[in-house]
């Protein structure tokens, strides 16, 4: 009886596409129920595999959300601050941060909700948020630069900026009836102000 030659590739290529099967699923249900109701049953069977199936591709809660985080955000990247860094006026630049922020966050709304609503019932969703939450500090820290403000005004300039980057405020903003657009002339008139 010949022995039939292992194939290795094969068997690499499936683990590949079932691990990839059970990431979408946890992507999906994290946009439809959040990721505090998203059970290793409802991963199984969205992703066709068994719960031990989840399990051997991720030990715990922190490995899932990881692997959900980079697969969504490659899906749908936050916004390249290149594009916003070189302009020299710091009004024209926080408008085209905010403009691009508040796309991002029109686009990709159902997720932060959910984990934004989410993250006490869900502590392994807190490196990942901390990760985007350090970010959005990176892009207030460059517009305040573009601000050169006061000593005495900088303060409630760097509180406003961080403020108004914030997914919850664009949230806030647009539930009452402000469209992207408008959302962003409130800011600049907020920022103007000081």
């Amino acid at each position: 009886m010949a022995k039939r030659p292992y194939k290795q590739d094969k068997r690499a290529k499936q683990t590949g596409e079932t691990r990839q099967r059970i990431v979408e699923a946890v992507v999906e249900l994290h946009r439809t129920v959040g990721p505090a109701n998203t059970s290793i049953s409802a991963i199984a069977d969205l992703a066709g595999v068994q719960r031990l199936t989840v399990y051997r591709h991720f030990e715990d809660d922190a490995a899932i959300f990881r692997a959900c985080t980079s697969h969504y955000l490659a899906l749908n990247p936050p916004p390249d601050p290149v594009a916003w860094q070189n302009i020299a006026d710091a009004a024209e630049r926080s408008r085209a941060a905010l403009g691009a922020m508040y796309g991002f966050y029109r686009r990709t709304s159902e997720v932060w909700h959910n984990t934004y609503r989410d993250i006490e019932q869900a502590p392994a969703l807190r490196p990942p948020l901390e990760e985007f939450e350090g970010w959005l500090d990176g892009i207030r820290d460059d517009l305040l630069k573009a601000w050169k403000p006061k000593r005495s005004t900088r303060p409630e300039l760097k509180a406003v900026l961080r403020h108004a980057l914030s997914f919850s405020t664009w949230e806030s903003l647009t539930a009452n009836g402000l469209s992207d657009k408008t959302a962003v002339e409130v800011v600049e008139k907020w920022l103007a102000a000081l």
